[in-house]
């Protein structure tokens, strides 16, 4: 399998934290050297290791936060 290359342009922000220090962030990252996109996944703590996560265009982001705003919490 192809090494995955990533650099990690911008933290946003970390969501949470597991028992084994793993961190779930909000971060632009570039792909294999592409255009960076936001990405939420979870990392260890010296960003080498990461788990499934999903990338956002700003567009879907932007999208994102619309729902999320329109989100009833206080309902749950």
């Amino acid at each position: 399998m192809a090494e995955i290359k990533y650099e990690i342009k911008e933290k946003f922000g970390i969501l949470s934290e597991s028992a084994k220090g793993w961190t779930k962030e909000l971060n632009l990252v570039s792909w294999n050297d592409k255009e960076p996109k936001y990405d939420l996944r979870e990392w260890d703590s010296n960003h080498e290791k990461m788990s499934k996560g999903i990338t956002l265009s700003k567009e879907e982001l932007i999208k994102l936060r619309e729902i999320v705003n329109d989100i009833n919490l206080f309902n749950f």
